[in-house]
């Protein structure tokens, strides 16, 4: 892992590429900011996003029905341009006989985005932690982000959005469960 001054040195490397001064005024302090940034830009490589799901309830009164998180914003980072990816997630599970507290589900979806990655690795990534950690019936998870690297450059279309969906067991196969969560997602 590259130390702290070989991380100014590449910021400032960047700064003169892009043809100006990394000792002028502005930008003297400007590899100290990026690297304080970057830390938390990427803290999902600190964490293991699955441990969020290991605590539970088992008191749920009989609740059976889907639940349904809707959007959990997050900021990404695109793996291919380095640049910011944008969007909201929203993740569903039908328990079996546990639950997991909301703010939990919230923290998964941050644990992946913290890191580079493209979009449709991060959908299947949450909803497969989901699925091997809480062994739902089924889990639905539906990403829609804008991706800078379409919209502040290349193809340059600003406005533009992907969605992505992963569903594994009752929310994929059961046609009356997946319309169900698509119907929460769209509502």
């Amino acid at each position: 892992m590259p130390d702290a001054d070989e991380v100014r040195a590449a910021v400032r490397t960047l700064i003169r590429w892009t043809g100006d001064n990394p000792d002028r005024e502005g930008l003297v302090d400007t590899p100290d900011r990026v690297m304080r940034s970057y830390r938390e830009m990427y803290a999902g490589y600190d964490v293991d996003p699955r441990e969020y799901l290991e605590r539970t309830f088992e008191e749920v009164g009989g609740y059976d029905e889907l639940i349904v998180l809707k959007d959990i914003r997050f900021v990404s980072v695109c793996e291919h341009h380095m640049l910011p990816v944008i969007g909201k997630a929203h993740v569903a599970y039908l328990p079996t006989d546990r639950v997991v507290g909301i703010s939990k589900l919230a923290r998964v979806v941050r644990g992946y985005a913290r890191r580079l990655q493209i979009q449709e690795k991060m959908t299947a990534e949450i909803a497969r932690a989901i699925q091997e950690v809480l062994q739902p019936q089924g889990v639905g998870v539906v990403i829609e982000a804008e991706h800078s690297c379409m919209t502040l450059r290349g193809v340059n279309a600003p406005g533009t959005s992907l969605t992505t969906s992963h569903l594994i067991g009752v929310i994929r196969d059961d046609a009356r469960t997946r319309e169900e969560f698509l119907r929460f997602v769209r509502g």
